[in-house]
C-alpha cells in the first residue's frame, strides 16, 4: 500500500486507472470478526457511481464501495515467474486451441467462433435457436476464443455469437482468461455487466518436458497414433461421437498412449499433441483399481520422451480448480499455474461440458 511521507495510507488510483492491475485496502466488513482491514489484488476493471470492481487473478469479481477505501496503488502486472517455460497468454491460448480443434471455426474479427457438432439438418438451421439445444463435444470447441477486437462494438458481436451458436443449436460461451499479462479481465467485466454467467474455471498450467520425461522408464506403454477401441474404452466421456473423434484426433502431432489392462480395457491411458516447442497432456486417465501406482507418471513420462524426440521443451496442461489429485501430480511434476481461464454462456441458455 502506498504510505505518505508522514506515514499515511493513502488511495492512489483513479478512474483513469481502470484496466490495470491494483492492490487496494478497504475497511473490513461491518460484522466481521477480527478483520478490520480487507486488501484486494487484481484488475480494475470498472469504477462507477462510487463502487470499484476489482477482477482477481481467479476470475472472481469483488465490489468495493469507493467511501470503504484507506488505500490503494497500481501495481506490476504479472511478477516475473520463478521457474518453468516463458509464455504470453496470447501465445498459449492459440497453442491450446491448435491441440483441441473444432470441426467448424468462423472468423469475427479477431474471435474465433468455434463449433464441434454433427450437421444440422436444413429445418432445424433455419429455425435456428427455436430448433433447441444440442450438446457439442466439450466447450472448448464449442465456444468463441476472443484474441482480440471483434471487429463490431461488444453488443453487435455478442449478437452475432448469439445467431452463429443458434443456427448449430448449440448454447453460446465465451472463453476468457485471467491471471496474467494480456488475458481478458475487462471483457470478463463486460459479459458480467450483460448477465452472461461464468459457469466453469480451471487453470493452465506449464512446465518443463525433461523432467517428466525423466520420471519413468515408460516401459509396457504403447504408443499410437489413433486412438482405437481399447483406448476410448477407458476415455472417460462415454458415447464417443464421430465428431469427439474428429477433436481428439486434431492437432499437428497426436500421439496416444496405453498401459495394456485386462479385459482389453487399458489400465491407463494419455494423449499428447506436440506444437513447435510445445507438448499438451490430456485424457490421463487410470483403472481406479489402480491408482496411486504411478501409472499416470509413466503414461506422461513416455508421451514426453516422444515430444522430446520430436523438438519439443516445454508442456502444458488443463486441470480443474477442485482436481485436487490431479493438482497434486502436476505439480510433483514441476507445473504450476499460468493463467485461468473461464467459459461464460449466453443468459437463459443450457449448459454442456468443459
Amino acid at each position: 500500500m502506498e504510505i505518505s511521507a508522514a506515514g499515511r495510507l493513502e488511495v492512489r488510483i483513479t478512474t483513469a486507472d481502470v484496466g490495470k492491475r491494483v492492490s487496494v485496502r478497504r475497511l473490513g466488513e461491518p460484522g466481521t470478526p477480527g478483520a478490520r482491514f480487507t486488501d484486494t489484488v487484481g484488475v480494475l476493471t470498472s469504477w462507477d457511481n462510487g463502487v470499484l470492481v476489482i477482477t482477481r487473478k481467479s476470475g472472481e469479481t469483488v465490489r468495493i464501495a469507493e467511501s470503504s477505501l484507506v488505500a490503494g496503488k497500481v501495481v506490476p502486472t504479472a511478477p516475473a515467474r520463478r521457474r518453468g517455460p516463458a509464455a504470453t497468454y496470447d501465445e498459449l491460448a492459440r497453442v491450446a486451441a491448435r491441440a483441441w480443434p473444432p470441426v467448424e471455426s468462423e472468423r469475427l474479427g479477431d474471435w474465433e467462433l468455434r463449433a464441434a457438432v454433427g450437421k444440422v439438418p436444413g429445418e432445424a438451421r433455419r429455425r435456428g435457436a427455436g430448433a433447441g439445444r444440442r450438446a457439442g463435444f466439450t466447450r472448448r470447441a464449442n465456444s468463441v476464443l476472443p484474441l482480440g477486437d471483434p471487429g463490431l462494438p461488444l453488443d453487435e458481436a455478442l449478437a452475432a455469437v448469439r445467431r452463429w451458436y443458434g443456427e448449430r443449436g448449440l448454447p453460446a460461451y465465451v472463453q476468457t482468461a485471467t491471471g496474467a499479462e494480456g488475458t481478458q479481465e475487462l471483457l470478463c467485466a463486460e459479459l458480467e455487466r450483460r448477465g452472461w454467467v461464468r459457469e466453469v474455471s480451471a487453470e493452465l498450467w506449464t512446465g518443463a518436458l525433461a523432467p517428466v520425461a525423466d520420471r519413468s522408464e515408460g516401459s509396457g506403454v504403447v504408443l499410437s497414433r489413433t486412438a482405437d477401441e481399447a483406448w476410448l474404452a477407458r476415455y472417460r466421456r462415454k458415447g464417443v461421437s464421430e465428431v469427439a473423434l474428429k477433436v481428439l484426433g486434431g492437432g499437428p502431432s497426436v500421439w496416444f498412449a496405453s498401459v495394456p489392462g485386462e479385459g482389453g480395457v487399458p489400465a491407463a491411458i494419455g494423449r499428447c499433441v506436440v506444437d513447435g516447442r510445445w507438448a499438451s497432456f490430456a485424457a490421463v486417465e487410470v483403472d481406479p483399481a489402480l491408482r496411486r501406482r504411478g501409472l499416470a507418471t509413466t503414461v506422461l513420462a513416455a508421451l514426453a520422451r516422444r515430444a522430446l524426440d520430436e523438438g519439443a521443451s516445454a508442456a502444458w496442461l488443463q486441470v480443474e480448480t477442485d482436481n485436487a489429485a490431479a493438482r497434486a501430480l502436476y505439480g510433483a511434476l514441476g507445473f504450476s499455474a499460468h493463467h485461468a481461464y473461464h467459459h461464460y454462456r449466453e443468459p437463459g441458455s443450457g449448459s454442456g461440458r468443459s
